[in-house]
């Protein structure tokens, strides 16, 4: 039986927790082991208490890591650690897995196995409202790359990333200095590098963006890790920029001042 690791960073979202454990509970009938591993970034609300009565209940292997606040990326490089399933995905604290979303995987699991140079399936995610976040790829199983979807194909809003667990092990968030944060996109480029990922049209996650969540306060976010994001910005420079529309090129070139001008302000 495959098994597949969900990992779920959460600081201070206690509430939103039960919904997320139901719909794995929805979702643990399809044939695949699960294993749910929550790091706790420092909570100060009723979390750990919610995952420890989850935890008693005994329905699904459940693993609680709690950790000094040192953000949400710290958090998912220590779930990953541990994680021990055949496939990796992460699922936000407020966000929760459609009904079905384990029996499309199983569906598909194997392209990801049998294919050695495929890291990750990506599907699509849509908001509570029903409408899908961002745009459908333009076929299915089409073969890419992170940056080649968004910075090249027009691909827009959030998707979600089911990865071969062997390969997603090798790799880790990187942050700069004392900050806490970084887009995943960096590491998404990282792996690129060396793996591609296949693109397939289907919904397996919902969720909207919270008020106070990072997308909501990007330029809180920037300030707060202004170096981190600068060199993000500067590695996409050092690719294949051909095929890269104006608009992204202006995108980049834009947040490169911004930065720069944040990282001095902050020194």
């Amino acid at each position: 039986m495959s098994k597949i690791t969900i990992l779920t960073a959460t600081y201070n979202r206690g509430e939103f927790l039960n919904r997320l454990y139901i719909s794995i509970l929805k979702n643990s009938n399809y044939g695949m082991d699960i294993e749910w591993i929550i790091i706790d970034d420092g909570s100060t609300d009723s979390t750990e208490n919610i995952v420890r009565k989850r935890i008693l209940e005994n329905k699904i292997d459940i693993k609680y890591i709690f950790q000094e606040n040192s953000g949400k990326m710290e958090a998912i490089n220590k779930g990953v650690e541990i994680a021990t399933g055949d496939f990796i995905i992460d699922c936000d604290s407020d966000d929760y897995f459609t009904e079905d979303a384990f029996k499309i995987i199983k569906k598909y699991k194997n392209k990801l196995i049998e294919n050695p140079n495929l890291y990750a399936l990506c599907f699509l995610k849509k908001k509570i409202s029903g409408e899908i976040s961002g745009n459908k790829f333009k076929k299915d199983f089409m073969i890419s790359t992170m940056f080649e979807l968004y910075f090249k194909g027009g691909i827009t809003g959030e998707k979600i990333l089911l990865f071969n667990g062997e390969i997603r092990k090798k790799y880790k968030h990187i942050l700069e200095e004392n900050e806490k944060f970084i887009t995943e996109a960096r590491m998404y480029h990282q792996i690129d590098e060396k793996y591609k990922i296949m693109c397939i049209n289907e919904i397996i996650e919902i969720g909207n963006y919270i008020e106070d969540g990072y997308t909501k306060n990007m330029l809180r976010v920037y300030s707060e890790n202004p170096k981190g994001y600068y060199k993000y910005f500067k590695e996409i420079l050092q690719k294949d920029n051909k095929g890269v529309k104006l608009r992204k090129k202006l995108y980049i070139w834009k947040n490169l001042i911004k930065l720069n001008f944040l990282i001095k302000n902050k020194n």
